[in-house]
């Protein structure tokens, strides 16, 4: 059998064919995908967001307005204090995606924050699927065929798709094959700095914008390292070059930890830091039967066989269909019948990391079809470690696809270099594929209109109302369920019009449980007085206690002005408008019409 050029084999391939035609054809299926997917919101970014997930849509435009603003303006980029008046956020400890933000900061002045959040995510998409192409197609198999078949896979799972809802940072998948090629460059004998220079300048660029999808391939880089190094096969060659790869990680550790001293301090220790995270592990881990499930937003989806089995849209990170992991099994079965013993060691190192990150992805405890198991299981253990405790578990299945993708790869590389000898197997197999692999096609992100902006901040008005670095705050308080007040700040600085703060904001902080972290800041009276309000449209009872600690609380956070617009966006439920109306008059007297909002001005203490 040909042995193809391996990353895994061999430390320096020969150079490769090129075949540019192949290379062209991946590109643009990656990026008529990239675009189909996200087609609902390209008529007008402006008025479109995306259903299931505005909040998140709603807090990374904010950052990418953030980010390009305090580089403008010389602003910490990782902790500010224009959210969750007085104490400031952490945003070392958020998803902050400080590279994004810098780099694509011309474009967010020149076309605004949403249409910047619309192309990042949608090269994204492309990214994911030629980075994964570039490295299969260059290190791992001969057919661009088979490397396409893998890459369009891993970049379009039902995974990525499902992350494509406004997760700028998990669907920045590229940066994993490019984290592979570089662990494993550190075995080139001589190259240990060069190799451990761009390892670590890769560490300091995926931490920027993914932590969280760094560590899980960290974890999964090392297992697999593991697990392919202790095969009788591969001891040898693990001998020699142990040395060199040691030294190209010191270097790693060294420029990674230079270029990340500072937000890793924040991380770690500094202020507004947290331990853990909000998230309930139980809710956030993956049902077993949803690995063979079919995700809402695939052509199976679209047809009705989609299930609801995942804690929300937004986390469909298995849902591969029972075909496709019937055939990944008949693909692993097939290959390590005609292996070589040196490859089986790559295939043993694959489906033991598969298997475990998937048993992992499982939770604390189990549960099967909906219903919750009392079986306590592997991560249930690991829970409490460190680092660990703040992984969402349903999200170790996203190291599952890109195993799937390269056993498909490398199943389609094999059977175009030794084809079976009847053409009837032939057509089985191809059958397999279609049957696994058409369900799964993706179909568009659902849209809807949002809320435009007022009238009262896009015109700059605001700033007649608020003193310079004021505190300004909507109606309901910013929190992940009601995120317009982050949506105006982004629009404020990505239009020059200065800075305004509020009190609350979509983020993660301290507050929780256990000194775990939360969403938002821990609720005061006037918040959960405007959120009842809003949220089930009955006006709360208001007395002479309540309105004191109300103003008590406008006054800790320093709030100026109170602005009601006439339509709130709820990402979660319909904000009834007319009860935080009379729920605001009732607690600081009647409002102002200003342009087309309500404004409540703050008495002085």
């Amino acid at each position: 059998m040909p042995t193809s050029p391996s990353l895994v084999t061999d430390p320096s391939p020969a150079p490769r064919s090129r075949n540019r035609r192949a290379d062209l054809v991946v590109v643009l299926a990656a990026t008529a995908l990239a675009i189909w997917v996200t087609s609902g919101m390209w008529w007008d970014p402006n008025t479109r967001a995306i259903t299931v997930n505005s909040s998140d849509q709603a807090l990374f435009e904010w950052l990418l307005a953030f980010g390009g603003h305090s580089v403008t303006h010389g602003e910490n980029p990782f902790f500010t204090h224009l959210l969750n008046v007085p104490d400031g956020v952490n945003l070392a400890v958020n998803t902050s995606i400080t590279v994004y933000a810098v780099v694509f900061a011309p474009l967010t002045y020149l076309v605004g924050p949403p249409a910047t959040f619309l192309v990042i995510l949608t090269l994204n998409l492309i990214a994911t699927a030629v980075a994964w192409y570039w490295l299969i197609s260059r290190y791992l198999v001969n057919s661009r065929l088979a490397a396409g078949v893998g890459a369009l896979f891993i970049g379009f799972c039902p995974a990525m798709v499902s992350h494509a809802n406004a997760h700028l940072n998990w669907t920045a998948g590229w940066l994993v094959p490019l984290l592979i090629w570089g662990v494993f460059r550190l075995r080139r004998p001589g190259r240990a700095v060069r190799g451990g220079i761009v390892l670590g300048l890769l560490v300091a660029l995926a931490f920027s914008i993914a932590a969280e999808g760094l560590f899980f391939t960290a974890l999964a880089v090392a297992l697999f390292l593991v697990v392919w190094g202790v095969h009788p096969s591969r001891r040898a060659e693990i001998r020699a070059a142990l040395p060199s790869f040691a030294g190209g990680l010191g270097v790693t550790a060294l420029v990674a930890g230079v270029l990340l001293a500072y937000p890793l301090w924040l991380h770690f220790a500094g202020p507004q830091r947290f331990h853990g995270t909000g998230f309930d592990p139980l809710i956030h881990s993956e049902d077993i039967a949803a690995y063979g499930s079919y995700p809402r937003r695939s052509l199976a989806g679209w047809a009705g066989l989609g299930t609801s089995l995942a804690p929300n849209p937004t986390e469909e990170n298995s849902f591969f269909g029972i075909p496709l992991l019937l055939l990944a099994v008949a693909c692993f079965a097939l290959l390590w019948w005609r292996a070589e013993r040196a490859f089986r060691a790559t295939l043993a190192a694959l489906g033991v990391t598969a298997v475990v990150f998937a048993v992992l992805s499982w939770g604390p405890r189990a549960r099967w079809n909906g219903r919750r198991t009392h079986q306590i299981l592997p991560f249930g253990v690991l829970d409490n470690l460190p680092v660990i405790n703040a992984a969402l578990p349903s999200r170790l299945a996203l190291v599952v696809a890109p195993v799937i993708g390269l056993l498909l790869a490398y199943t389609v590389d094999r059977l175009r270099a030794r084809p079976p000898r009847h053409r009837a197997t032939t057509g089985v197999w191809a059958l397999g594929f279609a049957v696994a692999l058409l369900p799964l096609l993706p179909t568009p992100l659902l849209t809807s209109v949002r809320e435009p902006i007022p009238r009262f901040i896009t015109s700059g008005h605001w700033q007649q109302y608020v003193s310079p670095d004021g505190v300004l705050t909507p109606l309901p308080l910013t929190v992940d369920v009601t995120p317009d007040g982050q949506r105006w700040q982004a629009y404020a600085l990505a239009h020059g019009q200065g800075e305004f703060r509020i009190p609350a904001g979509f983020f993660l902080g301290p507050g929780g449980p256990g000194g775990r972290g939360r969403i938002g800041p821990v609720p005061r009276t006037f918040d959960s007085l405007m959120d009842q309000a809003g949220r089930t449209g009955l006006e709360p009872i208001i007395t002479e206690g309540s309105i004191e600690e109300s103003l008590a609380d406008l006054h800790y956070w320093r709030v100026e002005t109170v602005i009601l617009a006439d339509r709130v966006h709820g990402a979660k439920y319909d904000i009834h408008e007319d009860a935080v109306h009379r729920t605001a008059t009732a607690l600081l007297g009647q409002p102002q019409r200003v342009d087309d909002v309500w404004l409540w001005k703050v008495p002085p203490p």
